[in-house]
């Protein structure tokens, strides 16, 4: 279950225009080095998971597996969308701190 919390600081990204979603336009924002956070879908694919679990390490951000893909779409007013990128370092931050369950890490 998603935290409350993280999906409204989704949608504030998503309404600030602060967000790219789907697996290309993510991966392109990860390697113009725009994107502070990934978020990936708990159900999307184990090929999907594993292709932004490489990105993340090899361009060192920070990466989610959190939610449902159904969930994730929701909170950005978008539907099926598996992967999101927050570009906003403070909301990324945040949602961070949230799921770590208090303090932030780095």
């Amino acid at each position: 279950m998603i935290n409350k919390k993280i999906l409204g600081l989704i949608g504030l990204a998503a309404r600030a225009r602060k967000i790219s979603f789907g697996a290309d336009s993510v991966e392109q924002q990860i390697k113009k080095r725009k994107v502070s956070l990934i978020i990936v879908a708990k159900d999307s694919s184990k090929r999907t998971k594993d292709k932004f679990r490489r990105l993340s390490d090899e361009y060192k951000v920070p990466i989610i597996v959190t939610g449902a893909i159904e969930t994730l779409s929701k909170a950005i007013g978008k539907s099926n969308k598996a992967i999101l990128g927050i570009e906003d370092i403070n909301l990324s931050n945040e949602i961070q701190k949230i799921n770590n369950g208090g303090e932030v890490i780095g």
